[in-house]
């Protein structure tokens, strides 16, 4: 039989819309299976602060078509020190937790996989993070909702943009991964996909915007704001200098990508996830991810999850410059 009798929950790094259905699901499984759940305030700074809250079956009641994440988030460099750890290990103990799920991004593996490392606490992840970077799985909570969201506010910019004939620079999210803006941009038919990954993609625009192929109705330029021109802002304002003849305008989408009710796909992911996760546990796994792979759920180790690169997938490079042609 399992060791684990009581596990606690927390979400760490930014917020994700699909993180309460993962609660939920965590929650949940583990009252079916007999064990005590702690839902730990503020991600690792409430491990510190002993920012401890029982969760039952009606504390996750109408959550999982919320965003955000009843639990809060935040920030913690005093868990990056050893003797943050140690305070965290001992607060742990002392509320009788033996295994923690962490939901969040590579920066929260990365703190789970040292304290796993240091103390017998099992940690198990769950990839929750919009910009679906984490290597290991196909689909991190939050991506697929932050996608639409991105879709649905290109296709009302290009309605304004096809009234004044105008060129929009619109940047999404995605500081070291363009995974938001390559399919947001295939999505939304946009002249052009400027992303971290490919470094040439503004000079091409340049070099069409030159040739006059780009002065259409209405022209969309998906930017993500990690590129290394400098995000959608530099990079219109440098072409308005530039280009005069064009009626360039520049949207930043921020954090509107990051709210929202999660879509039906990233509940179900959530779902899976949140429910593989207490399996996990109760198979006595530790330091790893539960990850999705063509449907299929699986463990992934947190060294993999975090130093592993993932790329954004080639054909779609391709399809979309054939399309925006």
């Amino acid at each position: 039989m399992t060791r684990i009798k009581k596990i606690g929950v927390l979400t760490s790094g930014g917020d994700a819309p699909g993180m309460n259905a993962a609660i939920r699901a965590v929650t949940r499984t583990a009252i079916y299976n007999n064990l005590e759940v702690i839902g730990i305030r503020e991600g690792y700074r409430g491990m510190i602060n002993k920012m401890f809250t029982p969760l039952w079956t009606h504390d996750v009641s109408n959550i999982i078509q919320r965003g955000g994440t009843i639990l809060k988030t935040a920030r913690c460099d005093e868990f990056k020190t050893p003797e943050g750890r140690e305070i965290a290990y001992n607060n742990l103990r002392e509320a009788g937790i033996d295994g923690v799920v962490v939901i969040g991004g590579d920066g929260s593996f990365t703190g789970a996989r040292i304290f796993d490392e240091e103390y017998d606490i099992p940690f198990v992840g769950i990839p929750g993070t919009i910009d679906n970077d984490i290597y290991g799985t196909d689909y991190t909570i939050g991506y697929d909702t932050a996608l639409n969201t991105v879709v649905e506010a290109v296709d009302k910019i290009r309605d304004t943009a096809s009234a004044h004939n105008r060129m929009f620079f619109v940047e999404v999210m995605g500081a070291e991964a363009g995974f938001i803006a390559l399919r947001s941009g295939i999505a939304t038919g946009a002249e052009a996909i400027i992303i971290p990954e490919v470094k040439d993609e503004g000079m091409k625009l340049e070099a069409l915007m030159e040739s006059g192929r780009r002065q259409k109705a209405s022209n969309i330029v998906i930017v993500a704001e990690g590129d290394e021109d400098g995000g959608a802002y530099k990079l219109g304002q440098r072409y308005k200098s530039q280009f005069p003849n064009y009626d360039i305008r520049i949207t930043v989408l921020g954090h509107l990508q990051r709210g929202g009710s999660p879509s039906a796909f990233d509940r179900v992911s959530a779902s899976r996830l949140g429910f593989a996760a207490v399996e996990a546990l109760m198979d006595d796994q530790r330091s790893v991810m539960v990850g999705i792979q063509n449907n299929t759920i699986v463990l992934v180790p947190f060294r993999k999850a975090v130093k592993l690169h993932k790329d954004v997938n080639r054909d779609l490079l391709d399809i979309a410059g054939v399309l925006s042609s």
